[in-house]
């Protein structure tokens, strides 16, 4: 496959992560909290990252698959600049900690939101929260080293 191709795949990918946590964080969540009653609320987020973090199974694995195969492409590690291995870095960072936000606490959120457990799927809601601002900050480092880290 064309570097060209990988690279625009790689992109699409990352934009879909970084920018649904943008969208979950600063608008969805908050409206939410403005407009519907706790059971409501929890519900609601919990379907709306459900189907969220479908899209984002397939971007982490895009993202993996693309940049592995543009580092390949490249000659492997050794002959890519400094910017590649941190992104590599970060985005290992970012998958584990999606992969424990997917595998454990979103699981418990669920659990309790179908049990009517509200105080316990709020704690497992501001988790969440938390974990992807970590994460949404760390999608934004990514950016910057991808783009800042390219004059250096």
């Amino acid at each position: 496959m064309p570097y060209a191709i990988l690279l625009f795949l790689h992109l699409v990918a990352a934009a879909f992560w970084v920018g649904g946590m943008a969208t979950m964080h600063f608008a969805v969540r908050p409206a939410a909290v403005a407009t519907l009653e706790p059971p409501l609320r929890l519900r609601t987020m919990a379907a709306a990252l459900r189907r969220f973090f479908v899209g984002v199974d397939a971007s982490v694995t895009l993202l993996f698959v693309s940049g592995v195969s543009m580092i390949l492409l490249a000659g492997g590690f050794r002959s890519v600049h400094w910017r590649i291995e941190a992104m590599m870095s970060i985005a290992i960072v970012m998958a584990g900690i999606y992969v424990y936000i997917r595998a454990s606490v979103f699981k418990a959120l669920r659990r309790a939101v179908e049990e009517s457990a509200w105080p316990v799927a709020a704690a497992r809601l501001n988790t969440v929260r938390k974990l992807v601002s970590l994460n949404l900050a760390l999608g934004v480092a990514v950016f910057a080293v991808a783009t800042i880290g390219r004059a250096g």
